[in-house]
Parts: structure tokens; C-alpha cells; sequence
């Protein structure tokens, strides 16, 4: 098992308008706050609900919503460079995880650039020696691969290859869970929602650095998101959907904090980076072959979670097991409508193959269920195709 270390950071809230109270937060770390919104957040009305927490508690903001193309390295230097001029106190970001690597890479590195650090030798892996700018992370889709790590992937303009910045422990202050930003979602959406969670859950599991805490995380997340997963309504159903998607999600983002992204996580970064596919439609379209993948290995794991989802009983045997959780997926993929083959996002075979060398130059693929080779990821590829 690998080596397990706790620390308490950042600070967790989960609960209904707990976003109306933003502005309370804020106040902890000084009164002038760079804002960065996804800016479809305008749109559906919670991009105000949050200015008018700030504004009711006289704090002075501006907002940065200029991240349409992703968290880029030309972004967050366009976010870098105002930032600088405002001489914030403090940063709050709400929206999904583009918006999120946005802010914590200013957070992370504005000190040391106000100081004279180089830009991109951080973007290229440069440790930050500053202390970061305190800041408060919203996750508008109810769950988040890296605000819980140390990590921070963010796109290089200069080759629209991903890039691991690293972050100094402490970086997030905050992290808001609200189940009511859910709320507006489609059937479908929270559909979609759900089988990235259920993936995040399945790879943390599987991780070669999973341990007992993050195996503890990822079995109750799976619990929580039982219902979404077998259709059957059961005690938890008395519990709006949205707030199990709140719950569910949050512990699965802590699960993969505690130990790390797997296969798919890893191959949705590249292909996201290099072609602008999101990585949430990547991650469904490839979990399926990664259950049946991990059944050739770790079979009693992966049937261990069948059986937490609830989709095979004791009864079945762990290979029945495995199999019946792949299928329950390709089912729930089918019902969201999504695309089941990579082929359906109109990308040829050699485009995957760029972003295939560039999952195998970062250091997540030591930590994958299995030692994997560019040639391993690029069958897994093939057959996903």
C-alpha cells in the first residue's frame, strides 16, 4: 500500500446556498477579491447570486471571465497580468474545472511573478516559492479531479500540450459544495454528471496508489451514487438527486486527491488539451474499457464495486460481477445519449495518437491501475475507437 499522509486543507462546506454566504467567507482573507467565473454562469443567474453576497458586504471585485478556449497558458497570463495590477487580496472562482486550473494557477504563482518569476517556467514544472493568494473554489459540477491535489493541469499555448503546474500545499482555502447549482440542470446533464462521477470512483479505486482512506472515500461515494447507477429508488431517494450528486461528488473528488487519476482521467486531459473535446464525454466513453480492463487484474476489486453500486448481487459470481458493471455503464451512456466511440467526436485515429505520447510524458501514467505503455494506452485507444 502506499504511503498515506492527512492533512486538513482545504476547509469543506457542503449544503444548500451555501454560495448566498460567499461573501462572509471572503472577508476572512481581506476585501479586494478577483472574481473568475465560467461565464455561462451569467447566463443561468448564479455568477450574481454571488456578486450580490460580495456586494452586500461592501467588498470590492472585479470579475475575469475570459477563459471560453480553457485554462490555457494564455489565459491565466491574461488573468496573471490583471491580477498583478489590482494587487488582490484574495481570488473566489466558480464554475467547472477549466474555470477552477484557471484560478489556482494565478493563486498559486502570483507572488512569485510579482517578484520577477518567469511565467512559463512554472507552467514547465517550477516549484512556486511564494505563499499563494488565498483562495475559495465553487465547483459548479459537483465534482473536480485536482482541487484537492497538488496538481493544477493547464494547457501550454505554445504546443496545446497539457501541463502539470505544482502547487504548495494549502494553495485552496475553501471548497463550496451547493447541490442548488445542480438544480438547473437537464436530466441529461446530471445523467452526464453522474458517469463522470462513477468514474472518478472506479479509477481512485483502482489507482496503484489507492490506500485505506481513499478506498474508504471512494466505497461511500459509490454508495451515495448507487441509485444513479441501477434506476432503483431505495432510501437514499428521499434525498433530492441533486444533493446526493453534491454529496457523491465531493467525496469522489477527495478519493482521487487521496490517491490519483486513472487511465481515462489521464487520456481525457491529453485529448482535451490538444482537440477541445470535453474531458467529461472522453471519461464515459472510455470507462467502460476500463472496467473490462481492470477485470483481468484486479477482478475482485472491480466486483467489489459492482456489488456496492448495486448492479450484481453476492450471487453473481466476480467476473459475472465485472462484466455487469461495464454493461451498466454502456447502458447509462446510451440512455444520456451520449457518444459511445471516439470515432462519434469526428477525431481520426492519428489525432488520438498525439494525445496517447502526450499521456505518456506525464507523470500520472506511474500511477494507473496497471504499468501502462504508450502502446498499452494506444490499444486501449484502438478499441475504444
Amino acid at each position: 500500500m502506499a504511503d498515506f499522509t492527512f492533512r486538513i486543507s482545504p476547509n469543506i462546506m457542503l449544503g444548500s446556498y451555501t454560495t448566498s454566504r460567499m461573501g462572509q467567507f471572503v472577508l476572512e482573507y481581506g476585501n479586494r477579491v478577483m472574481l473568475i467565473v465560467d461565464p455561462i454562469l451569467k447566463e443561468n443567474g448564479v455568477a450574481e447570486k454571488i456578486k450580490q453576497s460580495l456586494s452586500d458586504r461592501q467588498i470590492d471585485f472585479f470579475i475575469f471571465d475570459e477563459i471560453s478556449d480553457g485554462a490555457t497558458s494564455k489565459n491565466i497570463e491574461a488573468a496573471l497580468k490583471i491580477a498583478k495590477e489590482a494587487h488582490i487580496h484574495s481570488i473566489v472562482a466558480a464554475g467547472g474545472g477549466k474555470t477552477l486550473c484557471v484560478a489556482r494557477s494565478v493563486a498559486s504563482i502570483l507572488n512569485d511573478v510579482v517578484a520577477g518569476g518567469d511565467f512559463y517556467e512554472y507552467i514547465d514544472g517550477k516549484m512556486p516559492s511564494k505563499e499563494p493568494v488565498p483562495l475559495i473554489c465553487v465547483p459548479t459540477s459537483a465534482r473536480d479531479s485536482f482541487v484537492f491535489t497538488n496538481y493544477i493541469p493547464v494547457v501550454d499555448s505554445r504546443s496545446s500540450k497539457i501541463k502539470l503546474m505544482k502547487a504548495k500545499t494549502g494553495l485552496c482555502k475553501l471548497v463550496i459544495f451547493d447541490p442548488n447549482l445542480n438544480v438547473t440542470l437537464s436530466q441529461n446533464q446530471l445523467d452526464s454528471m453522474s458517469i463522470e462521477i462513477i468514474g472518478l470512483i472506479i479509477e481512485s479505486y483502482l489507482s496503484q496508489r489507492t490506500n485505506f482512506f481513499s478506498e474508504m472515500l471512494a466505497e461511500k461515494a459509490a454508495a451515495i451514487m448507487r441509485f444513479s447507477v441501477d434506476g432503483t429508488e431505495g432510501e437514499n431517494m428521499t434525498t433530492p438527486q441533486e444533493e446526493l450528486f453534491a454529496q457523491g461528488g465531493c467525496i469522489a473528488s477527495l478519493a482521487v486527491g487521496a490517491s490519483a487519476i486513472g487511465t481515462a482521467g489521464l487520456l481525457a486531459l491529453c485529448v482535451n488539451s490538444r482537440f477541445k473535446i470535453p474531458r467529461a464525454i472522453i471519461t464515459s466513453i472510455l470507462l467502460p474499457y476500463i472496467v473490462a480492463d481492470a477485470a483481468n487484474f484486479k477482478l475482485d476489486r472491480v466486483a467489489k464495486l459492482a456489488r456496492i453500486f448495486g448492479v450484481a448481487n453476492e450471487s453473481d459470481d466476480d467476473a459475472q460481477a465485472a462484466s455487469i458493471l461495464a454493461e451498466t455503464i454502456r447502458q447509462k451512456i446510451a440512455k444520456a445519449n451520449l457518444p459511445a466511440r471516439l470515432k462519434d467526436l469526428n477525431l481520426q485515429i492519428e489525432q488520438l495518437a498525439l494525445a496517447v505520447e502526450d499521456a505518456s510524458s506525464l507523470e500520472f501514467v506511474n500511477t494507473l491501475p496497471r504499468s501502462m505503455s504508450s502502446d498499452n494506452l494506444f490499444e486501449l485507444i484502438k478499441a475504444a475507437y
